[in-house]
């Protein structure tokens, strides 16, 4: 196994509705939100933390990939007890084995193995895939200030009291407001013969995750995104491209 290429994918994501990642900090405040989004600590801008991408194009492989019922980890994640427990199962066939089991080793391979798996188990290398934090565009927030926009926004939620139809415990929800522009950088280790099969499955979780949403509250609306990259070749793939 050796590292003989690093590939880069760089472009901007563009939020096609309010975006709400969690700073984690619940301390209330007189006037403040009851949720506030996660915020550079320097300049108080919002951001993506490279881990909430990584997370959640790694759950939307595993759930496309028909491994959630065999991954016995808390939670679903996939791990190489998962391929064990497949290849110990006898109530499938041969052949829908080997699918389930290329389909593990590709996720293992590309977002790594879990804490519980040892190196010498595995031999599946390093991790390839390498995210980003993804901070505010330039251009978009030049084009921002300029326009006196705010880089958030306050939504007030309620819960629907189905006897009397009257909203009641009303909270207030920051989102990072639709149109907002962040630039992304994603690199792929190419270590061995195959690899770059891997960088297409990449690819594909970044088209589900643009399918489906990012962050808190999605079946709310929120969280809806759209990749743009800056290698025209690549990008012109990923918009015709169908992840199932």
């Amino acid at each position: 196994m050796k590292l003989t290429e690093i590939k880069k994918i760089e472009g901007k994501i563009t939020l096609k509705s309010g975006l709400h990642i969690g700073s984690g900090n619940m301390e209330m405040h007189i006037g403040g939100t009851d949720s506030p989004v996660i915020k550079h600590p320097h300049t108080l801008e919002p951001y993506i933390p490279g881990s909430s991408l990584k997370g959640k194009v790694r759950s939307l492989l595993e759930m496309e990939s028909g491994l959630i019922p065999f991954a016995s980890e808390e939670g679903g994640l996939v791990s190489s007890k998962t391929i064990r427990d497949i290849l110990g199962n006898n109530g499938i066939s041969p052949e829908l084995k080997t699918q389930l089991v290329k389909k593990a080793e590709s996720i293992l391979k590309i977002f790594g193995s879990s804490g519980a798996d040892r190196e010498d188990e595995t031999g599946y290398g390093p991790t390839r895939v390498s995210f980003s934090d993804c901070y505010l565009n330039d251009n978009w927030t030049k084009k921002a200030k300029d326009n006196r926009w705010l880089l958030t926004e306050e939504k007030s939620e309620n819960v629907i009291n189905r006897i009397k139809g009257t909203a009641e415990h009303p909270r207030f929800i920051e989102r990072v407001p639709e149109g907002t522009q962040f630039d992304f950088r994603v690199t792929f280790k190419i270590l061995q013969d195959g690899d770059d099969q891997l960088f297409d499955t990449l690819l594909k979780g970044l088209k589900l995750l643009e399918q489906d949403t990012l962050g808190g509250s999605g079946s709310r609306g929120y969280g809806r995104i759209s990749f743009q990259f800056n290698d025209e070749a690549i990008d012109r793939m990923f918009q015709t491209l169908n992840p199932f």
